[in-house]
């Protein structure tokens, strides 16, 4: 835990898409964090953290946040999150790192273990379970009855290639749409549902100059009989709905993206009424011809940030410990294996653990 000054400092490795707008401004709004470094080579981004965060210092290595900050926040390349972690654990810092965590269940593992051995705290930002949708798929579980499916999208109208390493990288980059989106499909699903037995995943890289997958499907078999099925996609012209889940009682439909991240992108930060949608973007909940709108949950990524300076200061659990994103990983391993091979990979037990 941190004692003693009100404010944890905070440095943040990257200004990149993941924190100019998903962690910056989360960590500038919460009580009890204030955001003193950030890593950036690049001028142009120099240049608006000064702007938008005149109170940090901008620094061209991770390794001098370590002595600028109390907690460290790691938003670069996806390749970098398991070696910029171990020098943070292994410099005596708590952290936090975008998702995903690592390539592997089993990388996964090994900086879990190292957090331990170290007593420092270990957070993923897996920032959508604070989805309002996702909140309120969960709390309509009991009037659904027994799911058998669930559907779920992240389908997105990019014809043009935006470039970068997500798009033109390979496996060493952990690159493409089934490590990007694909993180908080699975990890959704695995938190509704439960473990997984079998995966089955098609990934292609579709659009001219693409190299990483950038359309895909994973069908996930739930040890607990649910069956998810999970799109992602940078060339979807015709948007799907963002949840169908189908139960035994009733069925629940929703259409559209979660207004947090449109919100963040705009400049705003969590105020009063954050997160809220308005009634015409509501799902309906019950069956053909009988069905009504239900009222969405306040989505509220600044939860994840709470939840952190709850663990630092009060010893409370991490807001997602790495304990629970294990299973995802060895998901989209497995997702993975199935697509380059054509077959259903199943997971054994152990994995998940």
């Amino acid at each position: 835990m941190i004692a003693g000054a009100p404010d944890i400092r905070v440095g943040l490795a990257g200004y990149g898409t993941g924190g100019a707008f998903f962690h910056a401004p989360l960590i500038a709004a919460v009580p009890g964090l204030r955001l003193t470094a950030v890593v950036t080579r690049d001028p142009a981004r120099a240049e608006r953290v000064r702007h938008e965060h005149p109170g940090a210092e901008v620094v061209g290595a991770a390794d001098r946040l370590w002595d600028r900050c109390d907690l460290v926040v790691i938003a670069t390349p996806n390749r970098t999150h398991v070696p910029l972690a171990i020098e943070a654990l292994k410099a005596g810092l708590p952290v936090v790192v975008d998702k995903p965590l690592a390539g592997t269940a089993a990388e996964a593992r090994d900086l879990l273990r190292l957090a331990r051995d170290r007593g420092l705290m270990l957070a993923v930002y897996q920032n959508r379970r604070w989805d309002g949708d996702f909140l309120t798929v969960r709390r309509l579980l009991p009037e659904l009855g027994d799911v058998h499916r669930f559907e779920s999208r992240f389908e997105r109208w990019r014809p043009v290639p935006k470039g970068g390493w997500r798009e033109s990288g390979g496996p060493e980059e952990i690159a493409g749409i089934l490590y990007d989106l694909g993180s908080h499909l699975v990890d959704q699903a695995v938190q509704l549902f439960g473990p997984v037995s079998h995966v089955y995943a098609e990934a292609d890289a579709r659009r001219t100059g693409v190299l990483a997958d950038d359309d895909a499907f994973i069908a996930l078999t739930h040890t607990s009989g649910t069956r998810s099925h999970l799109w992602m996609s940078a060339l979807a012209g015709r948007l799907g709905p963002r949840f169908r889940v189908l139960g035994s009682r009733a069925a629940y439909v929703k259409w559209g993206l979660d207004p947090q991240e449109e919100r963040l992108r705009a400049g705003e930060r969590p105020a009063e009424g954050w997160g809220t949608e308005p009634a015409e973007r509501w799902g309906t909940l019950g069956v053909d011809g009988d069905d009504r709108p239900v009222p969405t949950e306040p989505g509220a990524y600044q939860r994840f940030y709470e939840g952190v300076v709850a663990c630092l200061r009060d010893g409370a659990p991490p807001p997602v410990p790495v304990e629970s994103v294990v299973e995802t990983l060895a998901v989209l391993e497995a997702a993975r294996l199935s697509a380059a091979t054509g077959t259903v990979i199943a997971i054994p037990a152990e994995k998940a653990d």
